[in-house]
């Protein structure tokens, strides 16, 4: 960094308000110089978790750093190839001391979710993965993310878990994306290699003049590069969640964090989360098929914030599975809503006009209680109410 550089200070600014977040570390801050992993700078990201459950927020970790902990585990015998298969193997053996390393600093008990790409883009896998880690949250759980490196296919490329965070970002309905990396913020170029670079503390939209800004990969041990974050922070921001990158190797900064303050990045989001989600299941193709709702139901749905469960439902027609973006109608089948249904039409018909206690006595297993849960769900109409509805 050049002397130009180092005079300019980054202005610390204000997080917005967040109730969940997604934090991504990348490998650069887990792997040690001699090999395998260190706690170096996962500790102080670790406090910051702390402190952020400690505050009543949610935190869920999206962490690299398997495959340099495998490579560690072999030692002189670790592959040298970079092929798909070595990278699978190493991966296999290097998630136990990987998610080791991250229950040693917590306090809280840490899960371990493995998703690829795959599970996120079919919706019944989608809900699947979403309903584990929602669960995990509520009891208190640290989960932590990573890339199924060892089944994953077409997803073992540059910057796969940058990229997976904005996704679990969207899945778990997050408030913010936090980017931990190694190094402190965007700058309008490359700062090892252009001395008049300066950082960047704001970008409000990601033109392609902000993506050129973008340089390759900064470490050896890891996948991803400043280009991959920025593709991370576009897909939150179409979700309408804002992204912050700050350095994860400064623990200073890292504090400043936990106490509401950023030095580095802010990615600001177009639209809040929840206008980019409605937005998406007003307009987005509805399955060939309909759930059909009783007058109670209608208007508790009107207003966006109630979910439906069984004892609305009249009844359900046409061809639509788990996860399936459905229309819901009244009982003259004028649309009310569209959303994201938890069971298939088989099993709605069955269920219609059932009470949510009844569902694994009638079906033999439970998905949860709602038919279309309140947040995969949007109102055509325009006035509001709050609730569930069931009678």
């Amino acid at each position: 960094m050049t002397e130009a550089q180092r005079s300019y200070v980054i202005p610390v600014q204000a997080l917005p308000s967040w109730r969940r977040a997604v934090l991504k570390v990348g490998s650069n801050l887990l792997a040690a110089d001699g090999g395998g992993l260190t706690p170096r700078y996962a500790t102080a990201l670790a406090e910051f978790i702390q402190a952020s459950h400690a505050a009543g927020r949610e935190v869920v970790l999206v962490s690299s750093g398997a495959v340099a902990a495998g490579r560690a585990q072999l030692r002189a015998h670790a592959p040298a190839s970079g092929d798909l298969a070595a990278r699978q193997a190493l991966a296999a053996l290097g998630q136990a001391p990987m998610i080791a390393l991250w229950q040693s600093l917590s306090p809280r008990p840490v899960a371990q979710v493995l998703l690829t790409h795959d599970d996120l883009r079919h919706r019944r896998r989608y809900l699947n993965a979403r309903a584990t880690l929602r669960e995990l949250l509520s009891l208190g759980v640290l989960p932590v993310v990573n890339e199924n490196d060892t089944v994953a296919v077409d997803e073992l490329k540059l910057g796969d878990n940058d990229n997976l965070a904005a996704i679990v970002a969207a899945l778990v309905d997050a408030d913010l994306l936090l980017i931990a990396s190694d190094i402190d913020a965007l700058y309008t170029a490359d700062p090892r290699r252009d001395p008049n670079a300066i950082p960047l503390d704001r970008v409000e939209s990601l033109t392609a003049e902000v993506l050129a800004m973008a340089g390759g990969s900064g470490s050896e041990v890891g996948t991803g590069g400043m280009r991959t974050k920025l593709e991370a922070a576009s897909k939150a921001a179409a979700a309408g969640i804002p992204t912050a990158l700050f350095s994860g190797r400064d623990s200073s900064t890292v504090v400043a964090l936990g106490q509401g303050q950023l030095r580095g990045t802010f990615f600001a989001a177009g639209r809040t989360r929840m206008q980019a989600r409605k937005y998406w299941l007003r307009h987005a193709p509805a399955a060939a098929g309909h759930i059909r709702v009783d007058d109670g139901a209608v208007r508790a749905l009107a207003g966006g914030k109630a979910s439906l469960l069984p004892g609305g439902v009249l009844d359900a027609s046409g061809e639509f599975h788990r996860g399936d973006l459905v229309e819901i109608v009244e009982a003259s089948g004028r649309p009310v809503a569209r959303g994201l249904t938890q069971y298939g039409a088989g099993e709605v018909k069955r269920l219609a006009g059932r009470h949510s206690r009844d569902i694994d006595a009638v079906l033999g297993y439970s998905y949860g209680a709602e038919i279309v849960h309140r947040d995969d769900l949007a109102s055509m109409a325009g006035f509001e109410t709050a609730g569930d509805i069931e009678t």
